[in-house]
């Protein structure tokens, strides 16, 4: 299912929002004191175009560093990137079979406000996933 998933949100958003996320980490490699950030970016556009079966999670050894980190990344590129996701989400939600796609847009909101300090991970499955 997450694989059938994964190819309808690709069609629908998933090539547009990954191409976003490419194009804020090609414009912050410029100015070479921005790579960390690039390198969030990049990173994020991985879980933009397949999300499903995957999760995100608080790194545990995030500190202050990754919050001054995140308010850098609102005003460089998150601010329009979250733009995107509820834009893409409301489009998504328009019909019954995007429903789902849009609630997984929605979902992906925070992460594009404060990327550092998560971690994607795969999805834990079943009850009794550790």
């Amino acid at each position: 299912m997450r694989t059938i998933l994964n190819i309808i949100w690709v069609i629908l958003a998933g090539w547009a929002l990954f191409l976003g996320y490419v194009l804020a980490g090609v414009l912050l490699c410029i100015p070479i004191v921005t790579i960390p950030w690039a390198i969030a970016s990049f990173r994020l556009a991985n879980y933009a175009l397949w999300p499903f079966g995957r999760e995100v999670v608080d790194r545990g050894t995030a500190g202050i560093g990754s919050l001054l980190g995140n308010v850098v990344w609102v005003v460089l590129a998150g601010w329009w990137l979250a733009i995107g996701h509820i834009l893409s989400g409301i489009a998504l939600c328009i019909t019954i079979i995007g429903v789902p796609m849009g609630i997984a847009d929605f979902k992906m909101v925070p992460i594009s406000l404060m990327p550092l300090g998560k971690e994607i991970v795969p999805a834990r499955s079943g009850a009794f996933a550790r």
